[in-house]
């Protein structure tokens, strides 16, 4: 996942290297609303891009899915991550998220989609 301000920058490279877009969610957060984009390519290599304006430069995370969003959390927690949000976390109608990052300083965006 790239989180950037120059988002129409970003997703212009990946389109030239290939991936196209899926869908564009946008998901309010604390500092506004943010547009991302799910991009995949022929091989089913997939690249998010979130459209973050307050960011001075571009970011890199790795981005989890988990089934048990708790149970990835207590694991990362008892691993020296850390929440962005202190205890908080992202919540949409479908799915919860936190960026969590590392003792040693990389970050991991970690989504559970809700299942109906």
């Amino acid at each position: 996942m790239v989180t950037t301000p120059k988002a129409d920058d970003v997703v212009k490279l990946f389109e030239d290297l290939g991936f196209e877009k899926t869908h564009s969610p946008v998901t309010e957060t604390e500092t506004g609303m943010v547009e991302s984009f799910r991009m995949k390519n022929q091989d089913g290599f997939h690249i998010d891009v979130a459209n973050v304006s307050q960011l001075p430069q571009d970011k890199v995370l790795i981005r989890m899915n988990v089934d048990n969003f708790k149970e990835a959390y207590d694991i990362l927690i008892a691993n020296g991550f850390t929440n962005t949000r202190g205890d908080g976390s992202i919540e949409t109608s479908s799915s919860k998220a936190a960026t969590m990052v590392s003792p040693s300083g990389f970050s991991i965006s970690l989504i559970e989609h809700k299942k109906d």
